[in-house]
């Protein structure tokens, strides 16, 4: 298949050839090229060498043999996007099919000496804009501070801080303070701020139990791809546990407050850009 030049933007088009009488061209053993066609917006077969320098069509190609035995069509691809220019102005495939197959008359390509082929033609088209991820480490107004008053009121369930912004996204931190024999500690993503991509976002961060008489902080890293519904949580489920955590002489509990802390080291921010 070769391709000359412009002529309209097209959705994918079909060319189909019947041959009449294959017999008598295997015999005379020379080969067969179609008529003219246009598919895609694109004139195939027509004057391959005069293709303007620079010109580039990228095709999805798909090459069939009809089986009317069976009311269907053999295709052949093999995945790949070609690119027709003026250095490689012609595509296919070294085999469609088997010789001996095809010729078989019990395989039911050839009926009654009569045989068809056809092209299946889409233009891909490049990309005007893509989408661009970047990893942004240490992003900016990326520690927030959760302090939690009147600890030993909490009941049985999950707390949550309230929604902090890093990068695009807005986040949270939630624990369930008497879920078991330690303090677990999550970070969940929640929406996104006005204006900006909507997808998956990495998070990774460093989630802290602060130590209120000393540096002896404990800490615990946490990284994961959140996905864009809001209420995903991911993080430890023992930052320390509950009989250290009322040992008043550790310095976590004091007053009966405890105080937590997510430094948010690394986020993905998406935008949208042209290509």
């Amino acid at each position: 298949v070769g391709v000359t030049r412009v002529l309209r933007e097209e959705g994918p088009s079909s060319k189909i050839v019947t041959i009449a009488g294959y017999s008598v061209i295997k015999g005379r053993g020379e080969p067969y090229e179609s008529s003219v066609f246009e598919a895609a917006g694109y004139k195939w077969i027509e004057e391959t060498e005069t293709i303007p320098y620079g010109l580039e069509v990228n095709v999805d190609l798909k090459l069939f043999v009809h089986v009317p035995k069976l009311e269907k069509y053999l295709t052949i691809t093999d995945g790949a996007v070609k690119r027709f220019n003026a250095e490689k102005k012609e595509w296919g495939f070294e085999q469609l099919i088997d010789l001996a197959s095809f010729e078989n008359t019990n395989e039911g390509y050839i009926v009654q000496d009569t045989c068809s082929f056809g092209a299946e033609i889409f233009i891909v088209k490049p990309a005007k804009v893509q989408e661009k991820v970047t990893f942004i480490s240490n992003p900016p107004r990326n520690v927030f501070t959760w302090e939690i008053p009147h600890f030993s009121d909490m009941e049985d369930k999950f707390y949550y801080s309230d929604d902090f912004l890093v990068g695009d996204r807005y986040w949270r931190l939630g624990f369930n303070p008497k879920g078991g024999s330690a303090l677990p500690i999550y970070l969940d993503a929640q929406g996104f701020r006005p204006d900006a991509v909507a997808t998956n976002t990495w998070g990774a961060v460093n989630l802290r139990l602060k130590n209120q008489r000393s540096t002896n902080h404990r800490e615990r890293y946490s990284a994961a791809w959140y996905p864009i519904r809001s209420g995903y949580g991911v993080g430890v489920n023992s930052i320390i546990s509950l009989a250290d955590l009322h040992d008043a002489s550790k310095g976590y509990l004091v007053n009966d407050a405890i105080i937590f802390e997510a430094e948010m080291v690394k986020v993905t921010v998406t935008n949208i850009v042209s290509v």
